[in-house]
């Protein structure tokens, strides 16, 4: 019996922090707002629609939540084409064996559907995810695990049967809760910090096929 691989995006396929904190800090100027200490931290793997009146407090109207939004990521598309992007080591070999053998794959994010498609645009990958689960799927955000469910739904499988890759603490809170397999990529916390999941590691080539099946008690 098979299982699938649901991704994160963010900090799990490809390292964005740097023009996701580039993007807010360009906004927050061009809108003259301030960015309290420590935003982007407490801001990490949470859908913008939350981060702009919970964590950034500009707004709690709903049009102007949207146009932040929008504004954001229309300049963090513009970040990531004008200075190319790159995935994180070891990636693509673990996304070619899954591919090779077989394994179902899906990227389950928070991120803008446009985003990931441009950025595998860029990456010329867009073959390795024939099924994408983005914010504007879902109704609500990490930690809940609708975006996960959906992912699960989409592969054909029950929860049980999927294994979620994830490195923001909401998001293994999210797989917890859908009841899936959870493996930790130490991108954004260090391994002390991510006792939750069910394997940590620090690249996504360090597993093995093997490893994977072992999760759903079947190693061959």
């Amino acid at each position: 019996m098979t299982f699938g691989a649901i991704f994160d995006w963010d900090g799990v396929i490809i390292d964005s922090s740097r023009y996701h904190e580039e993007s807010w800090e360009r906004l927050a100027k061009q809108e003259n707002k301030a960015l309290p200490p420590g935003y982007f931290k407490k801001a990490f793997g949470k859908r913008n629609e939350n981060i702009i009146p919970d964590v950034l407090g500009w707004t709690q109207g709903k049009k102007e939540i949207q146009r932040f939004s929008d504004l954001k990521e229309k300049l963090y598309r513009r970040i990531m084409v004008d200075r190319g992007i790159s995935p994180l080591p070891g990636v693509k070999p673990f996304l070619e064996m899954l591919q090779k053998n077989k394994i179902p794959c899906c990227v389950g994010s928070s991120t803008p559907r446009l985003n990931i498609i441009t950025a595998l645009g860029l990456l010329g990958w867009e073959n390795y995810f024939p099924i994408i689960i983005t914010a504007e799927d879902v109704s609500k955000g990490k930690p809940d695990p609708q975006v996960f469910l959906l992912a699960a739904q989409k592969l054909h499988l029950s929860p049980d049967r999927c294994v979620v890759f994830e490195d923001a603490f909401v998001g293994i809170q999210a797989a917890k809760a859908g009841g899936m397999k959870i493996i930790a990529v130490t991108t954004t916390h260090p391994p002390s910090e991510l006792t939750e999941a069910d394997l940590v590691v620090g690249r996504l080539d360090e597993l093995s096929i093997a490893q994977l099946k072992a999760f759903f008690g079947n190693s061959r």
